[in-house]
Parts: structure tokens; C-alpha cells; sequence
């Protein structure tokens, strides 16, 4: 469960489409309905919310692992996730490729929107 802090929704200096913004304050109102639990509300930080040993650090079960290069992608198990990082146009285009071959899941890249976007561009670019 991600827990954002209230009314995030609605200024942008606390979160209204800024990602890093959006992080847990306690609701400390008077009157607040947060505070109080209120049903029909988002759920507050508390005891029993705690992620498992397990689970912790991993993404569907797996490691993240972060890939700049294909050597990098080679030392990759079954057991680990792919996330494609600080690399350009180009060296993506092979790390996708090579990992579509290998069966590899990548986390931050929807593998068949991107080639195919890659591939109406050549398509644009030869005409």
C-alpha cells in the first residue's frame, strides 16, 4: 500500500503532479477526518502496514537489477528484474532487443509499445 499524503490531489507545492512531492505527512487538524480514520478515506501510517523480510527491495518477486550495457545484461539470472538506466536511444534499442531474445522482463520500458514506436520512426525516416 503507498500512502500519500492528504489532499495531494490538489496543490501542486505538495504533490499535484509532482511525483516527489507526494510524500506521508501525519494529519495533525483539529478536525481532521484523516486523523480520525474516518471511513471513506485513505489509510493512515500505523502499526501492521509493514512490508515482509521477504518482499522488501523487490519488484514482483524479483531483484531489481539496473542495466547500462550488454555485458551488464548477460549477468542477468531468472530471479532478477531488468530496469534500463542512464543509457541513450541506441544502446536501449539493443538492450531491448537482446533482452526480448533471452525471455528477460524489463520493469520501466513496455517492451512492444517502444519497438514499435522505434520502428514506425525508421519507417518515417526511409520515406
Amino acid at each position: 500500500m503507498k500512502f500519500i499524503r492528504r489532499s495531494w490531489y490538489r496543490y501542486s507545492k505538495i504533490g499535484k503532479r509532482k511525483k516527489k512531492k507526494q510524500v506521508w505527512r501525519s494529519p495533525k487538524g483539529r478536525d481532521n477526518n484523516l486523523r480520525e480514520k474516518r471511513r471513506g478515506y485513505s489509510a493512515v501510517v500505523s502499526i501492521g502496514y509493514k512490508t515482509s523480510r521477504k518482499e522488501i527491495g523487490k519488484i514482483r518477486n524479483k531483484i531489481p537489477v539496473i542495466v547500462r550495457n550488454l555485458k551488464e545484461l548477460e549477468k542477468v539470472k531468472k530471479d532478477e528484474i531488468v530496469i534500463v538506466g542512464g543509457v541513450g536511444l541506441k544502446k536501449k534499442i539493443e538492450i531491448i532487443k537482446k533482452a526480448k531474445e533471452k525471455g528477460i522482463e524489463i520493469q520501466n520500458i513496455n517492451v512492444k509499445k517502444f519497438l514499435k514506436k522505434i520502428k514506425s520512426k525508421e519507417m518515417e525516416n526511409k520515406k
